[in-house]
């Protein structure tokens, strides 16, 4: 008796991993969906080692499908005969069981022409034994087939394996069908039809539907609410209009409706909103559904899968904030009307609690989960709009709020605390959304983030984990910048320095690097000299980790170290491919520093940057890297040294003289020789200091600019270079050549009231 009990739940628990999968299918929105990321949980309902989904092309009678291995795809096609089993399978329409596909034999009880292909083996190593073939059909079409192959303990497909991949070969002949529907469907044609009650009423014409699809809003809340909203046509209108276009009746939100709990618990609210339909009620034995698009056969199909003792169906249409409102009301969810909530009321949505177990936390945070899913999307949206460059998020051991930090002109400030509750499901959400591991929290990962995947704006994130005491993660995100390059003449250079820098990227060759910290914009002001020599003439390259700033006119490339295109691969691939100019993002190593100074040597102008401290310092750094002196110094043109300082905000700096006390301090700091130099008339200079506006955030700053130190590749310089000069003679050459250090350049903003000797200390040594 307890055997059998024992038996039933196994098999109810299995039951419901099957409908789970089953509910995936349909959710998927492309065949990647099913052929790469529900394949191999597939094959393990089934415990099998091997499952191939091929999808059947019927114009050139072949069956298809994808393999990934890695990064890369490779496709499969197989021909509808009996020269493989699946192909025989599509053929004959029939269940093909084998248990040793190398059987000949065994073969030719099922057909005396069938044989099995053993290419593929070969191929990849995997050895093939037992296999079972479906065919997947809907409306008496061939859709494709499924192949299991290999039961891990060894057994044979029982007839419950062939009983539950036939209901699985039917979930996928839908979907399958649905997608290809979707696919080929025209959506203009769609449009214009679907607006004839409203063109003949003179209510808008076909320009006002071509521009509005194109409007953002669009796709948030649907281009039928859209033309409502911007046009002032009635609901009522629209609503009419589209049951003429529909065919069937059209309803609108009522709150009386009961929930219908049985029918509600078999499929998930944040589905039902995904896909844009709901179960409303039951009457005389029809259930009847609200769908924004009640014609969707792939639908129905799903629909009368998921509630099979229905014999009738009632499908209506309806808008989508109405569906969503039926959907809040039977699901008992708060609905978030009036726009996005602010952070503090999506914090305020989290419930405070026990310590969470870690295990638990990551397993329950999925695609699903709401407040986490828009609490992560407020974090970065609100740091784009503030114009920052980075997102920390900062959790501590034991009973301590996560902290999230943004990093605005080079400055962190708190964004926000959050309870401590959250910790694992915030980190584990940026991961899932970033395609790193969740369950690996021992090591450093590193991901990107396509965020228009997930929210309003365009905008990629490169993200870095890093385990933390505790069994904890940080994770940054460094917000991508984009777009086109600043102007060459809003860089702030000095007049000097801008006649040294431009007079070398006009060179038909040599090497200009551009040194600093991450952070200095130093790509930033590369893309911005490059682009005063782009023109049709030169056949420019780049190579960037990541692309940030793109170009027209630029061949831009982006190494992935990962499968071993280096900046050195990319460096000794653009040489074989007719360069003009070539930009590298980053001398990391010996191997691209002397591969850049051959480039430069050879008839290429070659830009780059090192991560060195001053121009100066940049010499030695190369040379100490095993660099020849005398190609470097042949090579070299010009180093430019950046930092980037906050600019004072100009709605409400405070203009004052300097005292004699503090005058004294800058003129040292400058160099009394040098300044002496200058000509400057210290009784003509005027300072500012950072008040703090509404429009600066009360901060005295808004925005950033450069401060730069240029190393000119002089003729004595080069000789310096050559005898190996220490630092400090290179410094004092450099100087005679015209440089001003980096704390000058400062020095000098400051006295034309761009920024404050704060800051200038602060990014500046000397």
């Amino acid at each position: 008796m307890a055997s059998d009990v024992e038996h039933l739940r196994q098999q109810l628990e299995y039951r419901k991993r099957f409908m789970e999968k089953i509910n995936d299918i349909h959710s998927a929105t492309n065949l990647n969906d099913i052929l790469f990321q529900l394949k191999d949980s597939i094959a393990s309902l089934f415990d099998a080692e091997r499952i191939t989904i091929y999808v059947a092309d019927t114009k050139s009678m072949v069956l298809v499908s994808r393999v990934k291995s890695g990064s890369e795809v490779t496709q499969i096609s197989v021909p509808i005969n009996s020269s493989s089993l699946a192909g025989y399978c599509a053929m004959s329409g029939s269940v093909v069981k084998i248990r040793n596909a190398y059987d000949q034999h065994e073969l030719s009880m099922i057909n005396s022409e069938l044989r099995f292909d053993s290419k593929w083996d070969q191929q990849s190593g995997f050895k093939t034994g037992q296999v079972l073939c479906l065919p997947m059909r809907f409306n008496n079409t061939l859709i494709g087939v499924i192949q299991l192959i290999n039961k891990k303990n060894g057994d044979e497909f029982s007839s419950t394996d062939i009983g539950y991949a036939g209901e699985l070969a039917t979930s996928l002949s839908i979907a399958i069908y649905n997608i290809h529907r979707i696919n080929s469907s025209s959506k203009l044609i769609r449009q214009k039809s679907r607006y004839n009650f409203l063109l003949d009423k003179n209510l808008l014409d076909e320009n006002d539907i071509q521009r509005l699809s194109a409007h953002p809003d669009a796709n948030v809340i649907g281009l039928d609410l859209l033309l409502v909203r911007e046009l002032n046509i009635s609901r009522e209108d629209m609503a009419k209009n589209l049951a003429l276009y529909f065919g069937c009746e059209f309803i609108g939100f009522d709150p009386s409706l009961p929930k219908i709990a049985e029918i509600h618990s078999r499929i998930k609210a944040e589905r039902l909103k995904k896909e844009r339909w709901v179960p409303v009620k039951i009457e005389n034995g029809i259930l009847h559904l609200a769908m924004e698009d009640p014609t969707d056969l792939g639908k129905h199909d799903m629909i009368r899968f998921v509630y099979p003792e229905f014999k009738r169906h009632s499908f209506t249409g309806a808008f989508r904030d109405d569906i969503e409102r039926f959907i809040d009301q039977f699901y008992m969810i708060k609905s978030n009307v009036g726009g996005s909530a602010s952070i503090n009321e999506l914090i305020s949505k989290l419930d405070n609690g026990d310590e969470p177990d870690v295990e638990q936390e990551v397993q329950k945070v999925s695609e699903q989960d709401s407040v986490i899913v828009q609490l992560v999307n407020k974090i970065i949206c609100d740091a784009f709009n503030a114009k920052a460059s980075d997102i920390h998020i900062e959790p501590y051991p034991g009973r301590n709020d996560l902290l999230v930090r943004t990093r605005i002109d080079g400055r962190c400030k708190i964004y926000q605390r959050i309870p401590y509750k959250y910790k694992y499901a915030l980190t584990s959400r940026i991961k899932i959304m970033a395609n790193l591991d969740i369950a690996e929290r021992r090591k450093p990962q590193d991901g990107k983030i396509d965020f228009k995947k997930f929210g309003p704006i365009d905008v990629e994130l490169r993200v870095a984990t890093l385990p933390t005491a505790g069994q904890l993660e940080d994770v940054v995100m460094r917000i991508l910048a984009s777009g086109e390059p600043i102007p060459f003449d809003r860089l702030g250079l000095t007049a000097r320095n801008m006649e040294v820098f431009d007079d070398s990227i006009k060179k038909p060759y040599g090497l200009i690097l551009v040194v600093g910290p991450t952070g200095s914009g130093k790509t930033t002001t590369l893309h911005s000299a490059i682009a005063r020599i782009n023109t049709p003439e030169a056949k420019i390259w780049t190579a960037e980790d990541p692309v940030e700033i793109t170009q027209n006119g630029l061949r831009q490339v982006q190494v992935n170290s990962k499968i071993g295109f280096t900046f050195a691969t990319a460096l000794r691939a653009f040489l074989r491919a007719d360069p003009d100019v070539i930009m590298v993002g980053e001398m990391r190593d010996g191997e691209t520093s002397a591969m850049g100074i051959e480039a430069s040597l050879t008839g290429h102008l070659v830009f780059s940057t090192l991560h060195t401290n001053s121009a100066p310092e940049t010499v030695t750094r190369l040379l100490d890297m095993g660099m020849d002196p005398f190609s470097f110094s042949d090579a070299i043109l010009c180093i430019l040294a950046q930092r980037l300082a906050r600019r004072i905000c100009p709605d409400c700096s405070d203009v004052y003289k300097p005292d004699a006390k503090e005058l004294e301090e800058l003129i040292a700091e400058y160099g009394r020789e040098d300044f002496a130099g200058a000509e400057i008339d210290p009784s003509e200079i005027t300072l500012v200091r950072p008040v703090g506006c509404t429009k600066c955030n009360n901060s005295g700053y808004k925005g950033r600019l450069g401060l730069h130190e240029i190393l000119h590749g002089s003729e004595e310089m080069k000789s310096l270079i050559k005898k190996k000069g220490e630092v400090e003679s290179i410094r004092r050459q450099a100087i005679a050549d015209g440089m001003t250090t980096l704390k000058q350049d400062g020095i000098l903003k400051c006295f034309q009231g761009l920024t404050d000797i704060k800051e200038v200390r602060r990014v500046c040594i000397k």
